[in-house]
């Protein structure tokens, strides 16, 4: 049967059935729920739409794009967005495929743009003080909790760390091997003493855990009595208990602790290319939505900038005699030419813009005496 002879349900389902071969069965849910809901809609509001030939961008697309804001209870920004995105690419695959099938019926600007995500670090306060609290109880999920803060990884990724997740890749150098997330990518984030001293705590106090949280566990660093989902909820709920004894001002989720450690390392100097590696990012914008630069972060690299530029463009020193000799035009061309270089080296360290054009102005009549001078010189040989 030719595809032009399918329906639009058949079409969308052989095309489903050869996605399924490369991507994950996660994405595949994702994909399916989209066409259950748009199919949906077209029975209902369009029943006489049948074959893929027949589908219009208006009123059939943005139909339904009215229907998915309408929706009760609604539907949030990415979720809308998300439905979109799989069926425009399920639609720009059959139009390459399916001359009958109208190109764009989906659209870059259709898809809903998600608000912007702003940092959520702790201050300095409450971080100080929940670290120390999660320091104090030192039970296996309070470590767990500062090896998150430590190392900036995902809780979904330090639920999956290994055994072996400590990794000496060299002399004296220490890595905390970060398994498949989120992104699945795996990545080697450094670790430092103290890294090393909380993975070594985790592992004294897994050998108190029940035998049957071991055996659930598998080779895994945090012993647990059910699949990674029982460990998440119990790590919420700890980080929440301890930020309120703690007298954090603000509610504490873990992904909170990953904000507060992308905060601390651009503070520390850490380049946002590198940043991004320690996150596990693929784009660099992702990586600005966890830092938060406040106005004493603003000061210190401002004034930091200034005292380096001053140390770079730092002109040489040249001798100023004391005592001028040689009362010869040489002589005193000499000293004209020190004399403007400790005030061009005056001028670049004042940040007084009105002393700094005053200082032009003298260097200026310097330079005019200099010339005067070299004239006199020229007409009495």
């Amino acid at each position: 049967m030719s595809l032009s002879q399918l329906s639009l349900e058949q079409i969308l389902e052989k095309h489903l059935q050869t996605l399924a071969l490369t991507l994950r069965a996660g994405t595949m849910n994702q994909y399916r729920c989209t066409v259950r809901r748009f199919l949906a809609y077209l029975r209902g509001a369009f029943p006489r739409i049948h074959r893929a030939s027949q589908l219009r961008r208006d009123p059939h697309l943005l139909g339904w794009f009215r229907s998915l804001c309408e929706q009760q209870p609604p539907l949030d920004v990415e979720s809308r967005a998300a439905h979109l995105i799989l069926l425009r690419r399920l639609l720009d695959d059959l139009a390459a495929n399916h001359p009958s099938l109208p190109p764009a019926l989906i659209r870059r600007e259709d898809i809903p743009r998600q608000p912007r995500c702003l940092p959520r670090p702790l201050s300095a306060h409450d971080d100080a003080l929940l670290q120390q609290e999660l320091r104090r109880i030192d039970d296996l999920k309070a470590n767990a909790l500062l090896l998150i803060r430590a190392t900036g990884v995902r809780i979904g990724e330090c639920i999956r760390l290994s055994l072996d997740c400590l990794r000496e890749i060299g002399p004296g150098q220490w890595a905390l091997l970060v398994p498949l997330g989120k992104l699945h990518t795996e990545r080697l984030v450094p670790a430092d003493p103290e890294v090393r001293r909380i993975v070594a705590r985790i592992l004294a106090l897994r050998t108190l855990a029940p035998p049957f949280q071991l055996a659930k566990a598998q080779g895994l660093l945090l012993p647990r009595w059910g699949g990674a989902h029982t460990l998440y909820m119990p790590l919420c709920r700890s980080l929440a208990q301890a930020a309120q004894r703690a007298g954090c001002s603000t509610h504490v989720t873990p992904h909170r602790l990953r904000h507060s450690f992308a905060t601390e390392m651009l503070r520390l100097g850490v380049s946002l290319p590198a940043l991004m590696q320690l996150l596990g990012h693929t784009a660099l914008g992702m990586t600005l939505r966890y830092l938060q630069v406040t106005q004493q972060d603003l000061q210190r690299e401002f004034h930091e900038a200034r005292q380096k530029a001053a140390r770079t463009h730092r002109l040489p020193t040249l001798p100023l005699p004391s005592v001028i000799t040689h009362a010869d035009p040489l002589g005193i061309h000499q000293a004209l030419t020190a004399t403007r270089h400790l005030l061009e080296m005056y001028r670049r360290q004042t940040l007084d813009p009105k002393t700094k054009r005053k200082l032009q102005r003298l260097d200026r009549r310097l330079l005019a005496v200099a010339s005067q001078l070299d004239r006199i010189t020229i007409v009495e040989k």
